[in-house]
């Protein structure tokens, strides 16, 4: 069909414009966010390497217990918990927080607050 538009594409265009303005750097690296209808993924990316500095998801062996019974939004606060934790200990404390073209609601902000109350700035 030729007047159809994906799903998808929506998703892509938010993402392309908020990765615009937010790029992670060495000092500063970017922490990202996936979401799926199941699980949630969430990296600390520093981009002008390329180079992923820390990551947990909803399917890492030290979250898949303790989210077991869980509702998703506190399984994606304790994802938020365990990549801040990763992260202080490679060094890092300050993050720009990408939503990867989400909205600021549910579970992409239960990862935000579980991550700033584990000590990350952003």
């Amino acid at each position: 069909m030729e007047g159809r538009i994906e799903k998808t594409t929506g998703l892509e265009r938010r993402k392309a414009r908020v990765r615009k303005k937010i790029r992670g750097t060495a000092e500063r690296p970017r922490l990202n966010i996936f979401r799926s209808n199941k699980h949630i993924y969430a990296q600390v990316v520093d981009d002008a390497a390329g180079k992923t500095l820390a990551a947990a998801s909803t399917k890492t062996k030290e979250v898949i217990e303790a989210v077991a019974r869980m509702k998703k939004a506190d399984a994606a606060k304790k994802v938020g918990e365990t990549v801040a934790r990763l992260a202080l200990g490679k060094g890092i404390s300050k993050v720009v927080f990408d939503r990867g073209g989400y909205i600021y609601h549910g579970r992409v902000k239960a990862v935000a607050d579980g991550a700033r109350g584990a000590g990350l700035e952003f």
